[in-house]
C-alpha cells in the first residue's frame, strides 16, 4: 500500500492521532511563519542545519517573523519535493545507536530561478527581509582562477546585464547563478527600500563573509552606473563569516523507508543528519537576525579560531583517515577508525602536530573536540566513505594538512605524524594511478583537477620529490624542506595498497 504523502493536511491528521516515540514536530506552527530570510542554495545540508537552527531561533523567542523562502539552484528538484508538501520535510537524526525524526517547518516557500526569478528578487528586496543565506558550494560562487569573480563567464555577464537593468527598472529575466541572483536582489533593495540587510555564507570557505563581499564588490564594479549602489552596499550591508559543521549523508532509499516506518508518511523532501550540530557566526548584522544562540550557534566576534581548529584537526584527520584506510582496503571512514593502527595515527596527527599549532577558541576544548571528532567519524551511519573523501586531495591537502606543516616547521620542528599523513596521500595517488588500488571491490581511479600532473609525477623516479616540486600544492617553504621531503619519502616506503598485495 502507498503511504499518503507529507503535507499540512497529512500532518495534522498524524499528530491528531497521536506521535509515536523519535518523532517530534515542528516546534512553531508553520502557519504563523511569515518570509524573513531568503536562502540561497536549499539543499540537504541548509535543511538539517540552518532551517532547524532557524526554526528553533523562532520557537525560543516567540518571533514569527523568521520563515523562510529557500530557492534552490540548478533544477526545480527540491521545488518539486517541498513545494506538495507545503514546505514540510523531515530529518532523520542517525547515531551510532538511536534514530529520530523531527519534521520541520520553517521553509515557507520555495523558488526555482528558471521560473522564479521575479519572486526571489521581490523578496530579497522586500524591507521585512532581513537577512539573506548560502550555501551555494565552492562552484557557485563563480571565481576565476585568480579567486576574482568570472565576469567572463557567459551566465555571469548575463546576470550582470540584468543587474544593470534592474537599476532603472524590474528585471524579469531568470537569473543564471546565485551571485547573480543576489546582486540584482541587492541592486533592487537600493532601488526600492535601500534597508539595511545581511547576507551570511555557509560554505565551506575560509573567511567567507570577506570572500563573498569582495565578489560582490567585483560584480557591482562590472555593472555600469552601480557606483551608487556599491557605496549603499558599502554602508548598510553586512556579510559576517561563519564555520558550518554537521555530516548530512545523502539520502537513500533505506532512509526513507526508515523514515516513513516512523512516521507513517511518504516525504520526498527527507534529509539525513548526524546527531552533531555546530555553526559559529560572526557577530556583525546590519539589522535584525534570528535568535540562532538560543538554538546552539554560536556568536562570537573571531570566527577564525572555530574554522583553524575545524580545518586542522576534523578535516586534516578526515583527509588522513581517508588515504591510509582505503589504501588498507577498508570502505568507510567509520572503518577507518575503528583500525588501531589509523586510530592511533589520527590522534598522533593531531596531539603531536595539529594542537601546538592552535589557540583554543573562546569556550571549545580541543582535546575534547579531537575526541568528539573520532567519535562522529565512527559512526557507521554517516556513510562517508574512503573514496569519496578522498578524491580532489591536490585541493584539500594545501588547506587541511600543510599549514599544520608550514607552521611546525617554521617552529623548528620536524612533523612526523602529519608527514606519514601527507605520505598516505602519496602512496594513494601512486596506487590510484598505477591501477593497482582496489576498495570495495572496485578499482579506484584518481579523482583529481590535477590527475595527469600527479600520475605524471609518480610514474617516475623520485615521487616524492616530484611531487614536491608542484608548487600549487606545496608551497616553497615545506618543498624545501629536505627532512621533510625525507621524512614523507620513508613513510611512503612501507605504505602499499592491501587488494594489490593479495
Amino acid at each position: 500500500m502507498t503511504l499518503p504523502r507529507l503535507s499540512a493536511t497529512t500532518w495534522a491528521d498524524r499528530v491528531a492521532h497521536g506521535l509515536p516515540d523519535g518523532v517530534q514536530g515542528p516546534p512553531v506552527d508553520p502557519d504563523t511563519l511569515t518570509v524573513g530570510q531568503v536562502h540561497l542554495g536549499i539543499g540537504a545540508f541548509h535543511r538539517a542545519h540552518q532551517a532547524v537552527c532557524t526554526e528553533d531561533a523562532a520557537a525560543a523567542t516567540g518571533e514569527t517573523g523568521w520563515g523562510l523562502l529557500g530557492v534552490t539552484q540548478r533544477s526545480p528538484r527540491v521545488v518539486d519535493q517541498l513545494g506538495p508538501q507545503d514546505g514540510l520535510y523531515g530529518v532523520l537524526t542517525t547515531g551510532a545507536r538511536t534514530t529520530s525524526l523531527r519534521v520541520v517547518g520553517a521553509v515557507r516557500a520555495v523558488a526555482y530561478p528558471g521560473r522564479d526569478t521575479p519572486l526571489v528578487l521581490a523578496t530579497i528586496a522586500a524591507p521585512t527581509t532581513h537577512v539573506v543565506t548560502l550555501t551555494v558550494t565552492e562552484k557557485g560562487y563563480r571565481r576565476a582562477a585568480d579567486g576574482r569573480l568570472d565576469t567572463a563567464a557567459h551566465d555571469v555577464a548575463a546576470d550582470l546585464g540584468s543587474a544593470a537593468s534592474e537599476l532603472v527598472r524590474d528585471d524579469e529575466a531568470a537569473t543564471l547563478t546565485p551571485i547573480g541572483m543576489l546582486v540584482r536582489g541587492l541592486v533592487r533593495r537600493y532601488r526600492t527600500s535601500r534597508a539595511p540587510l545581511t547576507v551570511v555564507s555557509c560554505d565551506n570557505l575560509s573567511d567567507n563573509g570577506a570572500v563573498l563581499a569582495s565578489l560582490v564588490g567585483q560584480a557591482l564594479a562590472a555593472v555600469p552606473g552601480a557606483d551608487d549602489v556599491a557605496a549603499w552596499v558599502a554602508s548598510s550591508v553586512r556579510f559576517p563569516s561563519t564555520m558550518v559543521d554537521r555530516i548530512v549523508p545523502a539520502t537513500t532509499g533505506a532512509h526513507r523507508a526508515e523514515a516513513a516506518a516512523m512516521l507513517g508518511l511518504r516525504d520526498a523532501g527527507l534529509v539525513v543528519g548526524e546527531p552533531f550540530f555546530q555553526w559559529v557566526v560572526e557577530d556583525a548584522f546590519a539589522g535584525p537576525r534570528p535568535a540562532w544562540e538560543l538554538a546552539g550557534a554560536t556568536l562570537t566576534h573571531d570566527v577564525a579560531p572555530f574554522e583553524r581548529a575545524k580545518l586542522r584537526i576534523l578535516n586534516a584527520t578526515h583527509s588522513a583517515l581517508a588515504y591510509h584506510g582505503a589504501l588498507r582496503g577498508h570502505a568507510t571512514i567509520a572503518e577507518a577508525v575503528a583500525d588501531p593502527d589509523l586510530e592511533a595515527l589520527a590522534r598522533a596527527l593531531v596531539d603531536e602536530d595539529v594542537l601546538p599549532t592552535l589557540v583554543a577558541p573562546e569556550g571549545l576544548d580541543l582535546d575534547a573536540y579531537r575526541d568528539e571528532v573520532l567519535h562522529r567519524f565512527a559512526n557507521p551511519r554517516t556513510g562517508h566513505t574512503t573514496v569519496q573523501v578522498a578524491m580532489d586531495g591536490s585541493q584539500k591537502l594545501p588547506q587541511r594538512l600543510l599549514g599544520t606543516v608550514a607552521d611546525r616547521l617554521a617552529a623548528g620542528v620536524v612533523p612526523h605524524a602529519a608527514a606519514y599523513a601527507v605520505a598516505g596521500w602519496v602512496a594513494y595517488v601512486q596506487a590510484a594511478a598505477a591501477g593497482d588500488l582496489v576498495v570495495d571491490g572496485r578499482r579506484v581511479e584518481l579523482d583529481d583537477p590535477m590527475a595527469a600532473r600527479l600520475a605524471d609525477a609518480v610514474g617516475g623516479p623520485d615521487p616524492v620529490g616530484r611531487l614536491f616540486a608542484l608548487d600549487e600544492v606545496f608551497p616553497g617553504p615545506i618543498a624545501s624542506s629536505t627532512a621533510f621531503r625525507d621524512a614523507v619519502a620513508n613513510a611512503v616506503q612501507g605504505l602499499a595498497p592491501i587488494p594489490a598485495a593479495r
